[in-house]
């Protein structure tokens, strides 16, 4: 796809501004698949368990071997927390995520009928499972609108002066009100793709990252290079 660079910032209102990044994003992502490779509802729980201050490439690798053993709750508390956490070592927070994944897979036998549960408060209360983990089950296996926030939505959602950027949970609070909700699921992933591929944390370049260059402040823009 040729991009095209826009070197000049017009003065947008929000709604302008809602509305431009989703017709770009919808260009350039039409079809999404969520990056955590997953085969239900449960290998989904785990694998966004897994990625916690972890990149989706290294789950993916670490996930197979996991699978392989336990890939369903009554398998998974056959091993031992130990037997986990040698499988899991290299996606690091070893000991609370291997806690975790055994903790929650007797919650869902006991509890839950073996079967992961289909909404936010269930979810939450499982170990190790948090608000955004949750929003990405309920989004992607139950399809129940749901908008995560992770680090390169928090960071794009500020950078086009759409929140805050205060805390993620603002954030969360902003693009739900902005952006509709029939988007959100689709969405999510969209900018978390545009994030990795055109929006680095560091070094942004005006030059790649065009939807900023289209709709940041001059502030922001700034600390841009070319």
């Amino acid at each position: 796809m040729t991009i095209t660079t826009h070197p000049k910032t017009i003065k947008m209102t929000k709604a302008e501004k809602v509305e431009y990044i989703m017709t770009e994003l919808e260009k350039l992502y039409p079809k999404v698949d969520i990056p955590l490779d997953h085969k239900d509802p449960y290998t989904l729980l785990v694998s966004v368990l897994l990625s916690a201050q972890c990149t989706d490439e290294r789950v993916n690798k670490i996930t197979p071997s996991l699978f392989k053993r336990a890939d369903n709750p009554y398998d998974m508390v056959k091993m031992s927390v130990e037997e986990i956490a040698e499988i899991i070592r290299p996606c690091g927070l070893t000991p609370m995520k291997s806690k975790g994944i055994y903790g929650l897979s007797e919650i869902i036998i006991n509890e839950h009928d073996g079967e992961v549960p289909q909404s936010f408060e269930a979810l939450e209360k499982l170990p190790a499972v948090g608000h955004k983990t949750a929003s990405v089950v309920m989004a992607q296996a139950f399809n129940v609108p749901a908008f995560p926030v992770d680090t390169h939505i928090h960071r794009l959602m500020t950078r086009w002066g759409l929140t805050n950027g205060k805390n993620v949970a603002q954030t969360e609070k902003d693009a739900k009100r902005l952006f509709p909700k029939e988007r959100w699921n689709k969405l999510h992933i969209q900018i978390i793709l545009y994030g990795r591929e055109y929006s680095p944390a560091r070094s942004p370049s005006l030059s790649k990252d065009y939807i900023t260059a289209k709709v940041a402040s001059k502030k922001v823009l700034a600390n841009y290079k070319p």
